[in-house]
């Protein structure tokens, strides 16, 4: 008797098309809904305005360096 024969290969086949079957459904599940879209804009807002902060405090402290010590 062989391993590889019509029965255990019509039994991998279902296996497998399960398996996918089973995989998209989880993995349309783990996409965010659009509840969790909207947090994610704030988070993004949030960012924006604490990289333009630092950005205008480092400009800022940088300015005021540029003054030559001799005057």
């Amino acid at each position: 008797m062989s391993i590889v024969n019509r029965r255990n290969a019509v039994l991998g086949w279902v296996v497998w098309e399960t398996g996918k079957r089973f995989a998209k459904r989880k993995a349309k599940n783990a996409v965010p809904s659009t509840e969790t879209l909207t947090s994610r804009k704030g988070s993004a807002v949030a960012a924006v305005v604490a990289a333009t902060t630092g950005a205008l405090m480092f400009w800022r402290r940088r300015a005021g360096r540029e003054t030559s010590p001799g005057n």
